[in-house]
């Protein structure tokens, strides 16, 4: 009954680490700016620079808001952050929506990868297996960057009629998947 329990509080941290790859679709999609609003280098280059400059500012106030109000509700923060990261380029498809869109998903990914390590320590009750399981969710993680231009493929040629102009389709997959499992963590 144990391992059961414990299984089960596993998997939706597991699968949390899926939508930590979601960032690594920033090179993808920078590309597919920079083409669209017929950008110079430099001002494409500010995209991914608006991804991780939030590592440098928001990871230590990260740590202090999750020793204040928990593992899991940090968590459940940082997926919402980046659920709604991922729903900024449906609203308007302009240059500074992608500069909001990737400053939020910077952010959303910056409070997951400060405190999803920590929160997968709770769920880990072996000791012994904490270090595997670490590795695991990097795994899970590395998988989802591998799937990244699978689920563009998918969105430009099902959801866009094979017009590579609706590359931002991948959103909402992202979406989707970024709120399930959202919810998986909070029930």
């Amino acid at each position: 009954m144990k391992h059961t329990k414990s299984l089960t509080l596993l998997v939706p941290v597991m699968f949390t680490f899926f939508t930590m790859g979601f960032v690594d679709l920033v090179g993808i999609a920078t590309n597919y700016v920079k083409e669209d609003f017929t950008l110079s280098d430099t001002m494409a280059n500010l995209l991914p620079s608006m991804v991780f400059l939030w590592f440098l500012v928001c990871s230590v106030p990260t740590g202090m808001l999750m020793n204040k109000i928990g593992r899991r509700k940090t968590v459940i923060i940082s997926v919402l952050v980046t659920f709604l990261s991922l729903l900024v380029p449906l609203i308007e498809y302009n240059y500074s929506m992608m500069l909001i869109s990737f400053a939020l998903l910077g952010i959303g990914n910056t409070i997951l990868q400060v405190s999803l390590n920590p929160l997968l320590n709770n769920v880990v009750t072996d000791q012994k297996l904490l270090t595997s399981s670490l590795t695991a969710g990097q795994v899970v993680k590395a998988v989802s960057s591998f799937c990244g231009p699978f689920i563009m493929l998918f969105a430009v040629n099902v959801l866009g009629g094979g017009d590579k102009d609706n590359w931002y389709l991948a959103f909402p997959v992202l979406g989707a998947i970024t709120l399930v499992s959202a919810l998986w963590l909070y029930f």
